[in-house]
Order: structure tokens, then sequence, then C-alpha cells
């Protein structure tokens, strides 16, 4: 193993080379998007995204905000064979904070969260269109650090959520970090991330497989556990009570997701036993099975909350490098927590790619420091020998490109694993 340093203004970039091995035995779990924690995350995002084109759009800037404290409180629920009713809504707790106002001009941000939030659900569990209530827990409140003394002026901080113009902000002249925290990324993702990722997918999204077979509920979770020499997958997959008339149904039903499970087993493991148990809490002969009525145990008791959900690669991998910050609903013009995630994947990706090997990036930021110069960068690469004047181009670029990941959120929104 051999070690390099090099020093950019501010950031000191640290390469260990022939150091990162990943390990062969795997862990993988992935929450498909119906799954609570996914809808807060997926919410989360949506309300960033809607509030920063409102203000974009309105005043030339994105304004302060956050709403990645976003929680889901599940309703009450009765299932029947061949449908049920709603006994309980589901509360929607959008906690966070946002810009009021800019320059005297109101920001309708009550008005863009309920139409979001009702839009989002209308899409995803139409079921709860009825049934949702939304609770508004926003402030403008600024943050810690603003000491008032008795010469008559303002601290800049308490202007944060109460820009007197879009001047006042500070990152219109340097892009800030507004926090010490860190991202992580990695590649390639593995074959079996891969197969994880494709067959929730499989069952969650609008496809061939859940457009024939409407009874599919959008509420998976998966957990693999692969070898060498094998791969062991339990997952659960819920069926929606108005398309089963039968516990029979709802056991064929079952079958049809494990041949499906195995189907697509075989076409990417051809070679290794790969074996499934599905809705293992099943027990048949008293009915309790994972039968909702809207695809999602949202609808009954469970809770989501974001940043318990994938991570940015869309994937919870326990053995692979990862962190636990919540990416989604962060203002997506300095928020590190968002923008190091998404540009560490990006750079281990360029680096895989530049040396043919496994490749981890650490970016790791002081609060108060330039957003594009992060205080620590950690680079481990799995080749033998490389050059890093070479590469080095490869992190500039990176660190150099956040006005454009910016710019990226805004127009299509975090890419929503």
């Amino acid at each position: 193993m051999s070690r390099t340093r090099v020093t950019v203004d501010e950031s000191t970039i640290e390469f260990e080379i022939g150091e990162a091995t990943p390990s062969p035995l795997s862990i993988v779990e992935r929450k498909g998007h119906g799954h609570p924690d996914t809808l807060a995350d997926h919410l989360a995002e949506h309300l960033s995204v809607a509030y920063s084109r409102c203000t974009h759009e309105t005043f030339g800037a994105v304004l302060h905000h956050n709403f990645d404290k976003l929680a889901l409180l599940g309703g009450a629920c009765e299932v029947r064979y061949g449908g049920g009713q709603m006994l309980d809504p589901v509360r929607v707790l959008v906690n966070g904070r946002a810009a009021g106002s800019c320059g005297g001009s109101a920001i309708p941000v009550d008005e863009i969260i309920v139409e979001t939030v009702r839009g989002f659900f209308h899409d995803r569990l139409p079921e709860l269109d009825e049934h949702l209530k939304i609770e508004l827990n926003v402030t403008s409140n600024s943050s810690p650090g603003a000491v008032h003394t008795d010469d008559g002026s303002s601290p800049e901080r308490t202007k944060w959520f109460e820009p007197s113009s879009v001047e006042d902000l500070r990152e219109r002249q340097v892009r800030i970090a507004n926090d010490t925290s860190l991202g992580t990324g990695y590649a390639p993702a593995s074959d079996f991330e891969r197969f994880v990722k494709d067959l929730v997918d499989r069952f969650t999204t609008v496809n061939d497989f859940t457009l024939a077979h409407p009874w599919c509920g959008s509420d998976v979770k998966l957990m693999g556990y692969a070898t060498t020499q094998e791969i062991d997958v339990v997952t659960c997959v819920p069926q929606k009570s108005s398309f089963v008339s039968s516990r029979a149904q709802y056991l064929e039903n079952k079958e049809t997701v494990a041949a499906e499970c195995r189907r697509l087993a075989a076409e990417r493991f051809p070679e290794l036993p790969v074996n499934f148990r599905i809705n293992v809490r099943d027990i048949p002969e008293r009915d309790e099975l994972y039968l909702t009525l809207t695809g999602s145990s949202i609808e009954s008791g469970d809770e989501g909350v974001v940043g318990r959900g994938n991570r940015v690669s869309g994937l919870i991998t326990p053995l692979r490098p990862m962190n636990v910050e919540g990416a989604n609903g962060k203002n997506p013009v300095y928020h590190v927590g968002k923008l190091y995630n998404v540009a560490a994947v990006r750079l281990a990706q360029a680096l895989h790619e530049a040396t043919g090997d496994y490749a981890e990036v650490h970016l790791v930021s002081a609060t108060g420091q330039r957003l594009d110069r992060p205080w620590r960068v950690l680079i481990r690469l799995a080749v033998g020998t490389v050059d890093t004047d070479a590469v080095m181009p490869l992190v500039m670029n990176t660190l150099n490109g956040f006005p454009a990941l910016t710019d990226e959120i805004l127009a299509d929104g975090l890419v929503l694993s």
C-alpha cells in the first residue's frame, strides 16, 4: 500500500493506493417505493424541489429551506378479501424550515407543501386520497450563532430565512458548507447489488409485471445474503386486497412472485443456487397475510422517517462504506449531506472507470468552509499503482462541479433511488 497527500487551498486530499478491497461476502437491503421510509425520503425531496423551483422562478435564487426531518405516521385500516376500508388517516408531519418571504414578498409555503403532498400520494398510493392528515411544523427560525449587540445592527445570520433580497444570501458570493458531515461512495456495484435493486423495482415500479398483476403492492422490502457459493434472499411483497378475493388466490399470487424471483435469479446467476423466502410472517390457516388495502404498511400503524431508507446508491449495504446522512429534502445549494453523497458516488464511478478497479471516496466537510474545498478528501483505490496526477483532474472536476449539480437537481430532482 502507498499513501499520497495533496493540498488544494483548504482541502487535504489523501490517496490510499492498493488498500481498498471489497469483501466477497455481501449483505444488501433495499426498500421499495411504497415502503414508509422510502415514501418519507421521496416526499421530502419532492417538497425541496417544489420549493426550490418556486423561489428560483420568483426571485432568481433558491431560498433557504430543509424538509429532511419529515415523518409519516401510519393510519388504521380494516382489510378484507376483495376490499377493506381506512379507519384512521395517515398523518404527514412536515417538519423543517423555509423562508416565508423575500424582500417583503410572501412565499406560499403552506400551499406549496399541501399541493405537493397530495399530488405525491395521489401518484404513489391513490387509495389514500381522502385519508391524509397534513400537519405543518415549518418555521423560519434562524440557526444558532447570531449574537445581538447594543450597536443596533442585526447579525447576518438572522436574515437567512428572512432575506431583504437575494443579495442577503451568502452563497451568492461563495458557497459554504452548512454542516460538518460527510459523503461516501464506492464503485462498481456488485452483480448481486444490481440484482437486488432490479428485483425490488420489478415489484414496485410500473412495468409489464405490475401492470399484468395489479394486486402487487409497492411496500416491498428485501434482505439478501450472498457468498461466492450461494445466495439467500428474504423478501416481503404485499398484495392489494381489492384484487384478492380469497386466501387461495393470495397463495397463488405469492407463488407467482416466487416464480418471477426464480426466473430473474436464473438469468443473472445461472451457476449459483439462489434461495428465496417470501412473506415469511404469513400464517395462512389463521388468515394472517401480507394483504393490504393500499399496497403499503403506512395504511396501518407503520411509520416512515427521512434517512432510514436506502442510501443515495439505492441500497443499504452494511459491509460497504456508507453513512447515515438523509440526503432527501436538504437544500440542493449547500447542504453537504446531499451534495457530498451524490458527488462521492459519481467520483467513485469515474475513478473506477479510470483505473479499472474498485474505488472508494469519502468527502468530509467542516462547517463554514468552502463547499468546493472539503476539509478532508479520502480516496481509496484497489489498484496497485496509479499516477495521482493523472486522476487529480477527476477529483477537481467533481469539487468544482457543485453549481452544476445544484442545477441538475433543480431540473430533475435528486435521483430517487
